[in-house]
Parts: structure tokens; sequence; C-alpha cells
């Protein structure tokens, strides 16, 4: 399962081979600066004026399923929404700056089938900065965002699900929440999670199963939060039939200071981390709590908090647990005793485990 993932995920990524953002010849574009801005289908002009989002949007609106926008202008949308429908490919090529409107995404792709955002760069403070949910065959390439709060890309929780999402490389700074989070995914492909000075967690898997990633970095991520920068919550790797056989897979979690390394939370698993490179944290270098079948195969510790195995009363406790590690200048603590739990440690750290 594990190879098949990590094959049909380097396929996907070669989609977003293009040379360069705006490269060939786009369907639409926007182009302009300052208070001026068009928006162009071939020879046709679809908008010219002062609204930066409203030519945005004009360019999205006139292209169909297959077809390709290319903004290579830069400028703010301000409080308000980029909404695109099915099929579409949209390129942020300039810089995009945003404003929060509540409970909205500054760019939203709701029950779509096979959108594609190759490229983005977002500044800003956005409620939400990329929003979807109902999604079918969504991919995300190179996006950065470099905001000064609010909550990078949000699938949402409480509306239909999605399937078959990949992205590339999810650069996010400065979010007050976090970098990624995810509910109710089928299907998750994620090449890189790369966080530097976010809030809460860096990647946020919810009810989410079948999925691969290939790298979760963090640098102060989720400091003086319960928070971490690898964070499965929520029933996350818990298979439709209710069983939690291996379906999560991630190469490897690199966290520096913050708060948490890795967090397991609320009756989730079903999963395999390969490798971990945690150093400083403030909170729980790596807490496993009310989590099943979940193994840590290799890597290393180092200072932060320690790495604890605990339970809340109101779920089953954890169960089949796998952790190898070399942990230094730490201490390792398992309270309570979890049901078929299994360590490989090596290094200097203090031991208080079953």
């Amino acid at each position: 399962m594990a190879q098949y993932l990590i094959l049909t995920t380097v396929l996907a990524l070669l989609s977003f081979a293009q040379a360069q953002c705006g490269s060939g010849s786009p369907h639409a574009t926007v182009t302009g600066s300052g208070n001026s801005f068009t928006a162009a289908r071939g020879s046709s002009t679809m908008y010219t004026g002062s609204d930066y989002r409203a030519a945005i949007q004009a360019a999205l609106d006139s292209i169909s399923s297959g077809q390709r926008v290319a903004v290579m202008a830069s400028g703010s949308i301000g409080a308000n929404t980029i909404s695109i429908s099915s099929g579409k490919i949209f390129e942020g090529c300039g810089t995009i700056n945003v404003g929060n409107k509540a409970g909205r995404g500054a760019i939203e792709s709701l029950n779509t089938q096979g959108v594609q955002i190759p490229y983005l760069t977002m500044t800003g403070n956005p409620y939400f900065g990329l929003r979807f949910y109902g999604t079918r065959d969504l991919s995300l390439g190179k996006i950065t965002m470099n905001l000064s709060g609010g909550l990078g890309i949000r699938f949402d929780r409480d509306n239909p699900a999605n399937s078959n999402v990949k992205m590339d490389v999810i650069n996010v700074t400065g979010a007050g929440s976090h970098a990624v989070e995810t509910w109710n995914i089928d299907g998750l492909n994620i090449n890189q999670v790369i966080a530097r000075d976010v809030g809460e967690s860096g990647l946020l898997l919810q009810k989410t199963t079948n999925a691969w990633v290939g790298l979760v970095d963090g640098n102060n991520v989720a400091t003086g939060t319960g928070y971490a920068t690898f964070r499965m919550a929520n029933n996350n790797g818990q298979n439709p039939n209710g069983n939690y056989n291996t379906n999560v897979y991630i190469d490897k979690v690199v966290s520096r200071g913050g708060g948490r390394g890795v967090f397991c939370v609320s009756q989730s698993g079903g999963v395999v981390i390969e490798n971990v490179d945690l150093a400083n944290n403030g909170n729980n270098a790596i807490l496993i709590e009310n989590c099943y079948n979940v193994s840590i195969r290799g890597g290393t510790v180092n200072g932060g908090g320690e790495v604890r195995l605990a339970a809340r009363t109101e779920f089953p406790n954890n169960r089949d647990i796998w952790i190898t590690l070399t942990v230094n200048n730490n201490s390792v603590r398992e309270s309570p005793c979890g049901e078929n739990t299994n360590w490989t440690l090596t290094g200097n750290a203090q031991k208080s485990i079953c």
C-alpha cells in the first residue's frame, strides 16, 4: 500500500511540471498594477478597471473546464473571495494580498472536480487563505503564503467530503492558526508542508484516510499551545469499517522549538511515521493519547518536552504502539500503560515506561 501511494504521488506531482508560472499561452490573463487591471481572454477584454478581485474573477468566469488563467499582476482583493469552479486551472503568478472575510476563504473551490492551482503567492491576514470542501481530484502545486495571521489551507469539517487531493510544496509563514488543516479527505498526497512562525499546527489531519506525506517541517510552530508541527486528531486514519489498519504514511517530521513536535489524539491512528527529527520543543516532543496502531520507526529527539504516552478516560486507551527512537536530554513516560506498547529506545533519556 505504501509503495502504491508513493508511486501515485510521484506520478501525480509530475503534473505540476510546467516551466514557470504563466508560461506558454494561458487562455486568460490578468495584467496591470496599482489601480488599473485588465482581464483578457485572447483578444477580448473581459474587465478593465481598478478592482483587482473583479479582474481575477472575470478572467476565471471567462474560461471553461480544462482551461487556464494566469494572474500576472499583483494587487489586493480586500476582504473578499475568489471562486474557482470545476476543471479550471488557476495560476497566481503575482502576489495576491488578502483580507479577512469571516468564515470564508480568500480563494475557494467548493463542490468541484478537477481544479488545479499549480502556483500561488499570497500575503495578508485571511480568515482562511484557501478553503475547500466537496472536492474531487484537486491539485495544489507550489503554494507560498507569507501571512500576518489567519489560517493557511482549510478543508471544512461540516460540509461534503473530499477525495483524491494532491499537494506539492506548501510554504506557510506567519499564520495565526494552522498552516494546513484537513477534514474529511479520502486519498491525500502531500510532498512537503513547511511551516514557519505558525500559531497552531503545521499540518493537522482529521478524519483523513489513505494519506501519504513526504515531509512536515516546522520551526516555531504552536508555541504556547497544545498543537504540534504534525498533529492527527478526531478519528484520523480510522477506516470506514472502524478498524485502524495502516493507511496513513508520513516519511519525515522535523520540528524545532515551538510547541509539540508530533501529537496523535482523540481516537486517531493507522499511521506509520518513518522518521522524526525533533529538538527543543516547548511542549511534548511526542504525545500519543488515545491512539491505535501508531508506528514511529526511527529518528531522534533532543531536549524539549518529554516523549509521552497518555490517555483520557473518555476514550479507549492507547493500543498497538511501536516506537523506535534515539532520545537525548529528555525523558520518556508511559502513563497509563497502553495495550501492546513496544519501545526500542537508545540515548540518555530517563525512562518511566511499562
